[in-house]
């Protein structure tokens, strides 16, 4: 890997993480395209821990009053809407665990569907099930919807399964869950925020996970790319966080819509030229 390489996949991983495009399918083709080998674990440890820091940082306000409402209502202080979600985020966490532990034990996601056939059909499928979910919103106002305080047990269970889901690559972890939450009847700010909450545990277990495996295994790698990595990708996503918070209302789900099914059509061309 050169400087240019770790820069530009650290900056992808910054802007796709938290859109609803699929980062994966960025990255593979990204390499594909520049013939660039796979950037290794390490590196992809710390581009996570750029947008894992990312995220915790922009939602730092909301993560310690969750935090405190959390304790309080395990400790018998009762419930209120900040401990509610709380509680949403690590339900909703635990069908990714699960469904993760059973890929990784049957190395399932490495053996069959890693390949770029099934990355381009996952991006078109759930481009066009992202598509579907925008309708929702057709002719209703703001206030005909949801917000991530009003999350249900059966709507933490509904998006949780949905996020399952995107750990084939190229479905997306974001567009999923954003998916979901707006066929449940959230507005899309909302959706987008609960998404972006469900993703701190969702990046830190398997982040940390790896980590761990790298420092068992004494594996050796060049600091200088690894802090790169981190910085670009931290400073990319929050910068992408911020504006797609701030544009989404206005824009809506159909330009990702449009993009994902350009970017799975290309995908299939590139494979099967």
């Amino acid at each position: 890997m050169d400087w240019l390489q770790a820069v530009f996949l650290a900056l992808i991983q910054g802007l796709t993480e938290f859109l609803p495009i699929s980062s994966s399918a960025h990255l593979i083709l990204t390499s594909k395209v520049l013939g660039w080998q796979d950037q290794g674990l390490a590196f992809d440890v710390a581009v996570h821990v750029g947008t894992l820091t990312a995220v915790m940082i922009y939602f730092r306000k909301e993560i310690a009053e969750m935090v405190v409402a959390w304790f309080g209502s395990v400790t018998g202080k009762g419930s209120s809407p900040n401990s509610r979600l709380a509680w949403a985020v690590i339900w909703g966490t635990i069908p990714v665990g699960l469904f993760g532990l059973f890929l990784e034990t049957f190395d399932i996601v490495d053996n069959y569907l890693r390949s770029i056939p099934v990355i381009a059909a996952t991006t078109i499928i759930f481009g066009l099930l992202l598509g579907y979910a925008e309708t929702q919103y057709n002719g209703k106002k703001r206030r005909d919807f949801k917000n991530e305080y009003d999350l249900r047990l059966r709507d933490v269970f509904a998006i949780g399964m949905a996020q399952a889901l995107a750990l084939i690559p190229g479905t997306s972890r974001s567009g999923i869950t954003m998916t979901a939450a707006a066929m449940l009847g959230f507005s899309r700010t909302a959706a987008a925020r609960y998404s972006f909450l469900l993703s701190i545990p969702a990046i830190l277990l398997p982040g940390g996970l790896k980590g761990y495996q790298l420092v068992e295994e004494g594996a050796k790698f060049d600091w200088s790319f690894l802090i790169l990595g981190i910085i670009v990708s931290a400073v990319s996503a929050f910068a992408c966080i911020h504006f797609f918070l701030k544009w989404l209302e206005k824009i809506g789900f159909m330009p990702f819509v449009w993009y994902r099914l350009a970017l799975g059509i290309g995908l299939l061309v590139l494979f099967y030229s």
